[in-house]
């Protein structure tokens, strides 16, 4: 049926075998890519790397916005934020 590692399935394949894909990628932690022709079209990935990757993302889009802030010269910096909510 399937190897012990499973990273790489036709969509056809996925289509019959869909809850053993998915419990793959949820035990082994590694994504499963689905592919039509050969080409990848989708990525199956475990719950909790999804968000950890959701989790990265968004710190690096904060950091962006800190950046542009920053070059822009419009931002308030941390130690007047904390001073303003009382929290020094």
């Amino acid at each position: 049926m399937y190897d012990s590692y499973m990273n790489e399935v036709a969509v056809s394949e996925a289509r019959n075998r869909l809850a053993e894909v998915i419990e793959e990628a949820r035990r082994s932690g590694e994504p499963v890519s689905v592919t039509r022709r050969g080409r990848r079209i989708a990525v199956i990935l475990d719950s909790e790397a999804f968000d950890r990757l959701v989790d990265i993302a968004d710190d690096v889009e904060d950091r962006r916005a800190l950046q542009a802030a920053r070059a822009d010269d419009d931002y308030v910096p941390w130690d007047e934020v904390k001073a303003a909510l009382g929290l020094v």
